[in-house]
């Protein structure tokens, strides 16, 4: 039976390289959820405030395996999430770029995680909602966030929309890229 286990296991290592863990956070309304079951499932689906966490794995992105955990921040979330932080290989902040009057409260919330993060895993930011008229640009939401002061890791920041999909896929391609150029480093 050990044998058989060995086995398999071998066989998925030459199917998925690498298991990477994620992390994804961000604002409540922001889209988690949403770009979660969106990269999941292909499809949009009603979601709610996430109490806790949703955890979802996408096979084989460029021959990575990622175990995405979308974590609902909550009043008292912020104070618990060294523990998912720790052992995680990539960290996705969501933004709801068209919520721009909770744009300093995203900023403060990212510079906190940042702080409580000691690993320099790759922080990829999603400015969520690009569909929506009068959202900002990834550009804009990268100098609202101040990101240009994050020189200790690796990071970027790309539009996308999780209802639609539209950028999720060139998210999840850099984001795996990123993890994999951290780790070879590492």
């Amino acid at each position: 039976m050990g044998s058989l286990v060995s086995s398999i296991q071998c066989f998925c290592r030459r199917i998925y390289p690498m298991n990477a863990r994620v992390v994804m956070l961000g604002l409540d309304g922001a889209g988690k959820t949403t770009i979660l079951y969106r990269m999941k499932l292909n499809m949009t689906v009603c979601t709610i405030p996430t109490v806790g966490f949703n955890v979802e794995t996408l096979d084989h992105v460029n021959g990575m395996c990622l175990t995405m955990w979308d974590i609902g921040l909550g009043a008292k979330g912020r104070q618990m999430l060294r523990p998912y932080l720790t052992n995680s290989h990539g960290l996705v902040f969501v933004v709801d770029s068209k919520d721009a009057t909770r744009l300093k409260e995203a900023k403060e919330t990212l510079f906190r995680l940042l702080e409580d993060d000691d690993t320099n895993m790759p922080l990829l930011v999603l400015a969520n909602k690009q569909d929506l008229e009068g959202a900002h640009s990834p550009l804009e939401i990268s100098v609202d966030l101040e990101l240009e002061k994050v020189t200790y890791r690796k990071w970027d920041i790309l539009g996308c929309c999780g209802s639609t999909g539209d950028g999720l896929l060139e998210a999840v391609e850099r984001l795996s890229a990123m993890i994999r150029e951290h780790e070879h480093k590492s």
